[in-house]
């Protein structure tokens, strides 16, 4: 049905496929580059952010190039999200799984057979089986795409045994272009994935990682739920997506049940669910309108919505890579989207004592420290938070990103050396076999039945900090936590303990500065800042579209999003063109879609004239 395409864009150019079918006039940032590279026959590794076009850098390749092109990708739900796309642009692809029936995989081999085939994307599992080797082998190539290239090396954050055995690529089909990209991944985990898949003498294409659109902030953790409700109530369009990262899998199911409770459309997702669960939930996600998905880290790698508005963590991701992934999942069409990170003394202290009793080698548990620490720093610092994000990718603003709550709201810092030392005594004549809460009491001069058994009404440390609220001595607590003076004992009921860096601080040979927490106030949601795109929200011919545009993807049962993005929509709206030819000039409407959807759309916008 799709087939078509084969050879009408075998000998084109790369523009002419880029307008043609994927309905754009330009290409972006190094993406001419890259094409023109891999159309070449070049190889390469391309680092690129989230929702900043990588697909197109080996899909135009490969409609260019004679043969097919094969896509490796991690995620079944992915591979039948960009297969589902590819074909309303009219691309001839396929996907080949494990969870292919019978009769569907018989039709993939028989098209892939029959060289009907323009893209066709596999599993690292199905395509190092003997016998998709040699299929592969008999069939002339246009390209190997390496997608979610992190996931090869041993120091990326999701690391798949079955991605070590693409450095065969190389060897068994030395004359093909082999293209790996990623969205994250530091100096250390780039060199891996080029040692592994054979890509030392090949350039590297790093695109620019900042998100300019998506407004970074961070919190302390006080109620996560009053926290994370009024953040969804600020950020949502009451159209988008939201994602709730939880640290458990129990606490994603009870996330999603207290945000339905509260008015919320809202799903898990985790590891431990069973396989035709999880695909459920990731097709409710994506076709759904304000759906909230709660979900562990085992949700989201290469979610293609991108009307997500906005992502929330409960807890403090375990790297700044992580943490960048998972915020990019927010505002892939440009648009304004949010993020924010709710963090606390015990996400450090427990991802701590995870990394040392992880069976990790010395090494390894060395560089995830380091990585743990640059998150630390994040959640803490003072100052603009995207400028220390971006460091992590080796890239810096030249200044203050203006869309961070540090920018927005800056805080102040105070000389906290003498509360930190009130704080680091009060541990050590408690004997540093107590709580936070016991700690802050006989801090405050709070008279429990606990200080009084314990007789640390008595102490010298008892009543010095009356006129520090409870929540301050909290942040001071959790500050440092941050900074290594202060240990947690997590099994042993939350006992607060000085390490050797506290020396120093009692001792007055170190000088503590405290940030003091701002709250967060309610903004405007459709605030512009820098390199934010304008919205739509309002416009009835634009509410008429997408209404079109509803129907339309419940009757072929696609999420929304594959017909027109949002952005898509309100460029037409804006636009009101009155004829095909005027249609054809939107951003995102190429040839297939002008040909399937280009009358409905004109006739959409005569009925609201």
């Amino acid at each position: 049905m799709f087939g078509f395409l084969r050879d009408r864009t075998a000998g084109s150019d790369a523009r002419r496929v880029l307008h043609d079918v994927f309905g754009h006039r330009e290409f972006r940032g190094r993406q001419e580059e890259i094409v023109s590279h891999v159309v070449g026959g070049g190889s390469g590794l391309v680092l690129m952010p989230t929702g900043g076009g990588k697909s197109l850098c080996y899909q135009v390749p490969a409609l260019v190039r004679p043969g097919l092109g094969v896509v490796v990708s991690p995620l079944i739900a992915l591979m039948e999200d960009q297969v589902s796309a590819l074909r309303q642009a009219g691309v001839a692809a396929a996907a080949l799984h494990s969870e292919l029936d019978d009769e569907r995989r018989s039709a993939v081999m028989r098209d892939l057979g029959n060289g009907t085939l323009k893209l066709l994307y596999v599993s690292p599992e199905r395509l190092n089986l003997e016998s998709t080797l040699e299929r592969l082998g008999r069939t002339d190539l246009a390209l190997f795409a390496i997608d979610e290239a992190h996931c090869v090396s041993q120091w990326g954050h999701h690391f798949r045994p079955d991605y070590r055995s693409l450095d065969n690529l190389q060897r068994l089909f030395p004359d093909v272009p082999r293209v790996a990209l990623t969205a994250t991944a530091d100096a250390r985990t780039v060199e891996d994935i080029r040692e592994r898949l054979g890509l030392t003498d090949d350039p590297v294409f790093r695109g620019g990682f900042d998100r300019p659109n998506i407004r970074i902030e961070a919190a302390p953790r006080d109620s996560a739920r009053r926290q994370i409700l009024q953040f969804a109530r600020e950020a949502s369009d009451g159209r988008g997506a939201g994602i709730v990262y939880c640290s458990t899998r129990k606490g994603s199911e009870q996330t999603a049940g207290w945000l339905r409770e509260n008015g919320h459309d809202a799903i898990s997702f985790h590891a431990g669910m069973d396989p035709a669960d999880k695909r459920a939930a990731h097709n409710r996600f994506a076709s759904g309108d304000a759906v909230v998905m709660a979900a562990t880290v085992a949700f989201g790698m290469g979610i293609d919505r991108p009307d997500v508005r906005w992502v929330a963590h409960a807890a403090l991701p375990a790297s700044p890579e992580s943490w960048y992934q998972e915020i990019g999942r927010a505002g892939r069409d440009g648009l304004p989207a949010r993020s924010l990170l709710l963090h606390g003394a015990e996400d450090i202290v427990w991802a701590r004592h995870r990394l040392e009793d992880s069976p990790a080698s010395d090494e390894q548990k060395r560089i995830e420290r380091e990585r743990l620490n640059r998150m630390v720093a994040i959640a803490e610092s003072p100052t603009c938070r995207r400028r220390i994000l971006l460091r992590c990718f080796g890239e810096d603003l030249e200044q203050d990103c203006g869309n961070c709550d540090a920018c927005l709201r800056p805080p102040s810092l105070r000389d906290g050396t003498v509360a930190a030392q009130k704080l680091l005594s009060a541990v050590v004549r408690t004997g540093s076999r107590f709580g936070l809460g016991h700690l802050v009491d006989v801090l405050r001069g709070e008279k429990t039945d606990k200080v009084i058994q314990f007789n640390h009404d008595q102490l010298p440390t008892f009543g010095v900090g009356k006129d520090v609220s409870a929540q301050n001595w909290r942040g001071i607590a959790r500050q440092l936590v941050a900074r290594g003076a202060l240990d947690v004992a997590v099994e042993n009921h939350g006992e607060y303990r000085p390490t050797e860096a506290a020396r120093a601080i009692l001792r007055g040979e170190e000088k503590v500065m405290i940030r003091v927490d701002v709250e967060r106030v309610p903004s405007a949601r459709n605030t512009r800042r820098r390199g934010e795109a304008p919205a739509f929200s309002g416009d009835p011919v634009f509410e008429a579209l997408r209404s079109w545009r509803r129907e339309e993807a419940q009757r072929q049962s696609l999420p929304a999003y594959m017909i027109f993005s949002d952005r898509t929509l309100g460029e037409i709206a804006a636009m009101r063109p009155t004829d095909l030819d005027e249609l054809a000039t939107v951003p995102g409407v190429g040839a297939s879609k002008l040909e399937r959807y280009g009358e409905d759309v004109l006739d959409t916008l005569r009925r609201c004239d």
